[in-house]
């Protein structure tokens, strides 16, 4: 096998929405990177029946609505 060919395979912290983190291992960033989920199984509304809310942390939804206002969306 050629050397340098694979990415580098290392621990990363995974942090979930509702706060909770996990370790596990990642070609992700750098060794001992965090990586801050938007959207997890715990709060999309695709894995919870609907249940759960979509939060718009990064203002998409509301940039969104703002722009297309008068088209009815």
């Amino acid at each position: 096998m050629k050397a340098d060919t694979h990415p580098n395979y290392h621990f990363i912290t995974v942090k979930m929405t509702d706060g909770s983190e996990y370790l596990t291992k990642s070609t992700w960033g750098k060794e001992g990177d965090t990586m801050a989920l938007d959207i997890d199984p715990l709060a999309h509304p695709a894995w919870t029946g609907g249940s759960a809310k979509l939060m718009d942390t990064g203002g998409r939804v509301s940039k969104f609505k703002n722009k297309y206002a008068g088209l009815g969306f």
